[in-house]
């Protein structure tokens, strides 16, 4: 996509089929196309209005009644001159107006070029742009909140204060090497630096640290159901969808791989796993199935060890092996059948949740459990979380950058080399946000994933 490119745009920012379909046109010839295509004269239309219409065929046939929205630039989503076209859904309507307004000098938009023109016309920041398409994939009630969030451009206020602070410092430090003749001046106050990027190092690291949670948030937290074979994994997993996803039966090694869909509980999404049961087997493609099991753990943030009967030491250490580092959740399942004794009740220190995964006993004890294990914090109005891998590995260069001056600081090093290094951290800050020149292929990347209509 070229980054200079002046053509108007459409594309339908609806999908086809329902009542109402939405088509958008941006560029400079916008009002002049849409006028060639219906019974309005859009160049005299005043902004932000809404009118009646018909779309008509080069032929002077009506396509379709319509309602038309104008927006003229800057005061519009991409501050280009723009327009909406309101029609009814049927696919035959939106694909006869698309079909007229490229054969009037649109093109069709690629992938996420709205809201590149947004960005590119300084409607929006880098960071915002993303939050666009995050707000879009939001499957639940936090990581929409995170999504708006930065949207709004929280992440842009608090990484814009850091960019002021160090841009301060640097300058001293630039106007330093100015009057490098004169070795003992200093205008820029090394203690006051020293504490300054301190400072900023733990911010930066506060908001890096927040990354592991944003990743939760943003793609669901892995649970892997795990435990023998029959001991109601897959009912477990049904009882939680709420549906019959996976297939239950008596018969030892019916499931032979992972199932995954996944839950919202108050507003967290968890990837729910099912396994195949753990045992001794022949089957070789039951052991491929076993063998994913493991997979699914190591990948998983919560493991739940359903049990019937009580575990042998061989079982339990092979769990324990399987889930370091992971939030094991115990879970004695079939209770209503085979109670729980008191012996039972805890596992290596960790109490045991009864259930029925068949009839759906204490499941809401086992869901609260779940959320205490994803330790999502209660997210406030000024909570930022880093959601993208890319706004990560700039923290984390930032935070390198920022390290070698604390270092250079201490070891008294020339300002030359400090201001070096402030830059390379300015830097590495501003690709999260922009206005620094953004390589086109970081821009490709970026937009690419959006849907055509954004």
């Amino acid at each position: 996509m070229n980054i200079l490119n002046n053509n108007t745009i459409c594309a339908p920012a609806t999908t086809a089929g329902g009542a109402i379909a939405i088509i958008r046109i941006s560029g400079k010839d916008t009002f002049t196309i849409l006028s060639a295509s219906c019974q309005l004269c859009c160049n005299n239309v005043a902004a932000n209005t809404i009118h009646h219409t018909h779309i008509i065929s080069p032929e002077g046939q009506i396509i379709d009644e319509v309602m038309v929205a104008v927006f003229r630039h800057p005061h519009s989503y991409t501050g280009e001159d723009s327009a909406e076209i309101y029609c009814h859904g049927s696919r035959f309507i939106v694909n006869e107006i698309l079909e007229l307004l490229l054969k009037n000098g649109c093109r069709m938009a690629e992938p996420g070029e709205f809201t590149k023109r947004a960005f590119l016309n300084g409607k929006m920041d880098l960071s915002q742009a993303e939050a666009v398409a995050d707000l879009i994939a939001s499957n639940s009630r936090v990581s929409h909140k995170v999504a708006m969030s930065q949207l709004r451009g929280k992440i842009s206020s608090e990484l814009g204060v850091l960019r002021e602070k160090l841009l301060k410092l640097t300058a001293l430090l630039e106007l330093e090497l100015d009057f490098s003749d004169h070795e003992d001046l200093e205008f820029a106050d090394r203690s006051e630096l020293l504490e300054l990027a301190q400072n900023i190092q733990q911010h930066i690291e506060r908001l890096a640290n927040s990354f592991e949670t944003g990743q939760a948030i943003k793609n669901g937290i892995p649970v892997a159901i795990v435990g023998k074979t029959n001991v109601g994994k897959s009912t477990l997993l049904n009882q939680l969808l709420k549906d019959d996803k996976a297939i239950v039966s008596d018969i030892h090694g019916t499931t032979r791989d992972t199932i995954e869909d996944t839950i919202d509980i108050q507003g967290i999404t968890f990837r729910i796993i099912d396994t195949a049961g753990i045992r001794q087997t022949t089957d070789e493609v039951e052991k491929i199935g076993i063998n994913r099991t493991y997979n699914a753990m190591e990948k998983a943030r919560i493991v739940i060890w359903m049990m019937d009967e009580q575990a042998n030491k061989e079982e339990m250490a092979d769990i324990m092996e399987h889930a370091k580092g992971k939030s094991l959740i115990p879970v004695w399942n079939k209770v209503d059948i085979n109670p729980c004794s008191i012996q039972e009740a805890n596992v290596l220190g960790t109490p045991v949740i009864s259930i029925s995964a068949k009839n759906g006993q204490n499941i809401a004890a086992l869901e609260h459990a779940m959320l205490k294990a994803a330790n999502i914090p209660d997210l406030q109005e000024n909570d930022t979380i880093i959601t993208s891998a890319r706004h990560f590995e700039a923290l984390s260069q930032a935070k390198n950058s920022l390290d070698r001056v604390i270092n250079a600081i201490n070891q008294q090093f020339s300002g030359d080399l400090i201001a070096e290094d402030l830059r390379l951290t300015l830097s590495h800050l501003a690709e999260i946000t922009g206005p620094a020149i953004t390589p086109q292929e970081t821009l490709n990347t970026i937009f690419q994933h959006f849907c055509v209509g954004k």
